[in-house]
């Protein structure tokens, strides 16, 4: 047995209808700081027990200029600090440090 069902008649388009308002909300608006390349940039160098301090100190001084008693400097506060800041400046500069540095498989970072 079959039973009709009823049709419903179209729904009226109503084009000028008022629209109802939106609902008052509070918007959370999460502003990510974004890291600039022209911000001062950080070489960290990482102590390890592989390289000895003479290889340390040339390859300081290779990468980033500075003198023999600076990056003897440097060595010794990695060694005994576990890292430290090596050098500082823009991010390009800080990249070249850190390809220089890695040449002789040293662990570093760059951090902004």
């Amino acid at each position: 047995m079959t039973v009709p069902v009823p049709t419903l008649p179209p729904l009226p388009v109503l084009a000028d209808a008022p629209r109802p308002a939106a609902p008052e909300t509070d918007v959370l608006v999460d502003v990510a700081t974004d890291e600039r390349l022209d911000d001062p940039w950080r070489v960290i160098l990482y102590n390890d027990d592989i390289h000895s301090f003479d290889e340390v100190i040339l390859q300081l001084v290779k990468a980033t200029g500075c003198t023999p008693a600076r990056a003897e400097e440097l060595a010794w506060r990695v060694h005994t600090q576990g890292k430290a800041a090596v050098f500082e400046g823009s991010f390009e500069d800080c990249f070249r440090v850190q390809g220089v540095l890695r040449e002789i498989q040293l662990v570093t970072e760059i951090e902004g």
